[in-house]
């Protein structure tokens, strides 16, 4: 089991949840971040930490965003680790909560 990262971190991308990770496993594109699923131990840390509601556990990610838990493992490839909390981008809180961001992504 893993937990994934969901539509609501686009244009957010909160840090909160690399704090508390054990083992590293959060990649970091321009504005969004992943979990790898190869890396998670299913700690469940993260989840309660993300101010936007965005990680979910993989048996639990909405029937509407279940492609988040392919995209996860493809960008954990090719993104770089994220070891520390960092701001989050600066217009978050505008963008927390609007549905459908995935035509957001920077990859």
């Amino acid at each position: 089991m893993t937990f994934v990262v969901t539509d609501n971190c686009i244009k957010c991308k909160y840090t909160d949840c690399v704090e508390v990770c054990p083992v590293d496993c959060f990649y970091e594109g321009p504005n969004f971040l992943v979990i790898h699923p190869d890396e998670c131990i299913d700690c469940a840390l993260c989840e309660p930490e993300c101010p936007a509601n965005a990680i979910f556990s993989e048996d639990e990610v909405p029937e509407d965003q279940q492609e988040f838990t392919e995209l996860n493992a493809e960008l954990a490839e090719i993104w770089p680790v994220i070891t520390e909390k960092k701001d989050a981008l600066p217009d978050a809180e505008e963008w927390d909560g609007v549905p459908d961001k995935l035509q957001y992504l920077e990859r």
